[in-house]
């Protein structure tokens, strides 16, 4: 891969069209920004979880609130990097300089915020729910599922995934007539799929790559055609399994860095784990005699500090500021790796021994404090029972789309997510299944199953 293929302002749903988009406001990549900030599946985050159950008498992050805070983490690893690689290749040529300098904070911004957009409701767990259903299908259910997908197909549903489904929430027009769908560039596109490799190639944890997967059976053609123009080398000639595109690695770090130091915030805020604690974990990154910060520095100014919970969000704005830091300068050391796609780890985990351990004890702790705290679980039980409920629900009028109950109950599904019926179209019939309830908020979902299981009566309005 090369730097000066690796940015397009080519756009899906606009593949023939050529040239960049000219306009004294906003630039191509600006404008995948603002479709994203202002589309229906953004704003649905608000009411998303991302860790802590919504809403409570405490304002916690959601899915929204996340993605934002992310996106700016990812604009400032985007314009530091940016300003290095535009100053390590002065004679590149000006559209080359325009584009690092300027452009790509704009790229990363919009990728951070698309990151989460394919989410279900329920946090992880929704994912989870969804996979566990298809997992438990028997009976004629099952057998019309093994007999009429293929395999990848199949492992679509049985390995969903929240990263592939954000792609396929982007790119695929549903029911209008557009093609494209969010029709953002190749360039913000690519640097969401963290995973570039199908379900069947997928959810192999040898190779970075195919951890997970990052486009479903019905997206592969559009990837493909990304690749091709960036330049992603095709890491296996056989399967679809790709190299990961530099730009992926800020989004993923820009991530990384926010829900491990957030999730700490809003603990604090719950009352789940004390201000001694995060003091004492927080801290401890600025103890280096070449640290970013002196410590000495940082507790001063914390003593100043009245309030405990603008203590937390200063010493949360502290530790983002040095790991944004770290992470650039992990970024420009790998650069011959990126490029060959070989970097086999995340760049957060390429940061120094000593910060490396610091970081695996927050990861630790969040696990045995945070993850597993009991309104974190009581959620995702909830997930379990709202969206399983939900999918053996409408699955079943899929399945046998005549009976009188189906009919009823898929005139519930919005247009925009087609159900043709037709035997033959049994994996796209799915699709749109998952498509209307991975979409939904976490209370819209438990509405909408309340009153199709009868458990609340609807209201006429």
């Amino acid at each position: 891969m090369n730097w000066q293929q690796l940015y397009s302002t080519r756009r899906t749903g606009a593949e023939n069209r050529s040239g960049t988009y000219t306009d004294a406001i906003r630039t191509s990549f600006l404008r995948d920004y603002d479709r994203i900030i202002f589309s229906s599946a953004f704003r649905r985050l608000q009411n998303k979880t991302q860790v802590f159950p919504l809403p409570g008498p405490v304002f916690v992050h959601n899915r929204l609130t996340h993605s934002l805070e992310v996106a700016s983490v990812g604009r400032s690893l985007g314009k530091a990097v940016g300003d290095a690689i535009a100053a390590r290749y002065p004679d590149a040529g000006d559209d080359f300089r325009e584009f690092y300098k300027y452009e790509l904070p704009s790229v990363i911004a919009a990728g951070c915020l698309a990151h989460d957009i394919g989410n279900p409701p329920f946090g992880h767990s929704g994912e989870d729910a969804i996979r566990t259903f298809f997992r438990e299908l028997d009976g004629e259910a099952k057998q019309r599922f093994t007999e009429t997908l293929t395999p990848n197909q199949q492992r679509d549903f049985l390995y969903f995934e929240g990263n592939a489904n954000a792609f396929r929430t982007l790119t695929h027009h549903f029911n209008e007539k557009s093609p494209g769908g969010f029709r953002l560039t190749y360039a913000t596109l690519a640097s969401i799929i963290k995973y570039p490799s199908d379900s069947l190639s997928g959810f192999n944890k040898q190779q970075l790559v195919t951890k997970k997967s990052g486009f479903f059976d019905s997206e592969i053609g559009t990837y493909r055609y990304i690749a091709e123009t960036l330049g992603i080398p095709r890491l296996d000639p056989e399967k679809n399994i790709y190299a990961r595109h530099p730009f992926v690695y800020l989004v993923e770090a820009a991530d990384d860095i926010c829900y491990r130091i957030i999730d700490f915030e809003d603990a604090h805020r719950l009352n789940i784990i004390s201000l001694d604690t995060i003091k004492d974990l927080f801290l401890s990154f600025f103890n280096a005699p070449d640290g970013y910060d002196k410590r000495e520095k940082v507790e001063s100014t914390l003593k100043e500090i009245n309030d405990d919970n603008q203590k937390v969000q200063f010493l949360r704005a502290r530790l983002i500021n040095l790991l944004i830091h770290r992470v650039c300068d992990v970024f420009m050391e790998k650069e011959n790796e990126l490029l060959e796609g070989t970097l086999s780890k995340a760049l957060i985990d390429y940061l120094p021994e000593r910060e490396l351990q610091l970081v695996k004890t927050i990861d630790s702790f969040s696990v045995e404090h945070i993850y597993n705290h009991r309104s974190v679980v009581e959620i995702e039980i909830a997930g379990y029972n709202v969206i399983g409920g939900l999918l053996s629900e409408f699955f079943a009028a899929v399945i046998s789309p005549s009976a009188a109950k189906s009919r009823k109950l898929l005139q519930l599904i919005s247009q925009q997510f087609v159900i043709t019926g037709k035997p033959g179209q049994l994996y796209y019939d799915i699709q749109s299944v998952v498509d209307f309830i991975a979409g939904m908020t976490d209370l819209y979902a438990v509405d909408i199953y309340r009153k199709i299981t009868g458990i609340t009566f609807p209201q006429i309005r």
